[in-house]
């Protein structure tokens, strides 16, 4: 049986890049250049990388990068794209809880939910940053963003979907949060690129920040920071709060 995030993506890749999250591109890729020093020599790992819109940007400013995705639809979307660009991007149909890179990249990127957090269990989450520890050499570095749980416990996270419907090609019901496991289940209904009518039961997973530092000292990680995550405008200048919903997370070996 197919799970909602398989089910979600199975034909979703025209209408995804229509998606009011898709448009931080530039200024997300800004960052991750910053943050490896515009060496062009780096070799970077995109994980979950959908329509591979970080992954094209990344390789236009001169960067190898490799992109993996669950989703053939993404993937097929991704190599379209590159392939009108003139982009040479490796491109793999891979399960982030399954990679076998080996000590491989400088740097992994896991931007937007790519994967992690997505998971039907913490060990599968777990796993998926197991995995992309695995793929770094020493000394390298992962930055990715995931859902901030602090942000459930001051907010109602069924008044943000509902304020922010009508900007995403989804509609929300049944919104709920489970304190016990910090996962927000509800139903998502979308038209896909066919325009097939869909019905997701999706549940997400958010994470405290001490859960993410200490799930990265686990992998060997020495340095880990926690930020509020700005779409489009990542900054270690933004403090993590209670209003951000997502929390960007920069770690290194």
């Amino acid at each position: 049986m197919k799970q909602w995030y398989e089910k979600f993506f199975e034909n979703y890749a025209l209408k995804y890049d229509n998606e009011i999250y898709t448009k931080g591109t530039i200024g997300e890729c800004d960052f991750v250049e910053k943050e490896i020093n515009y060496n062009k020599q780096t070799k970077i790992l995109d994980i979950g990388c959908g329509t591979g819109r970080h992954s094209r940007e990344l390789a236009k400013r001169g960067y190898t990068v490799t992109g993996i995705d669950l989703s053939e639809s993404q993937l097929n979307r991704a190599k379209e794209l590159a392939s009108k660009e003139g982009l040479n991007i490796n491109y793999q149909i891979q399960d982030a809880r399954k990679l076998t890179f080996s000590n491989e990249f400088d740097l992994v990127i896991m931007l937007c939910e790519g994967a992690f957090s997505l998971m039907e269990t913490d060990e599968m989450n777990y796993r998926i940053l197991q995995n992309a520890a695995n793929a770094l050499k020493d000394g390298g570095k992962i930055i990715f963003t995931t859902l901030n749980g602090l942000f459930p416990l001051f907010h109602s996270v069924k008044d943000f979907i509902t304020k922010h419907e009508g900007k995403e090609n989804s509609t929300f019901d049944k919104n709920s949060f489970d304190l016990m496991t910090f996962r927000n289940y509800n139903i998502a209904y979308l038209e896909d690129d066919s325009g097939k009518k869909i019905k997701i039961e999706s549940n997400e997973r958010h994470y405290v920040p001490s859960e993410i530092t200490w799930l990265l000292k686990t992998l060997h990680f020495t340095s880990i920071n926690i930020y509020g995550a700005k779409l489009g405008a990542f900054s270690r200048n933004d403090k993590l709060t209670t209003e951000d919903f997502e929390m960007l997370v920069i770690a290194e070996k």
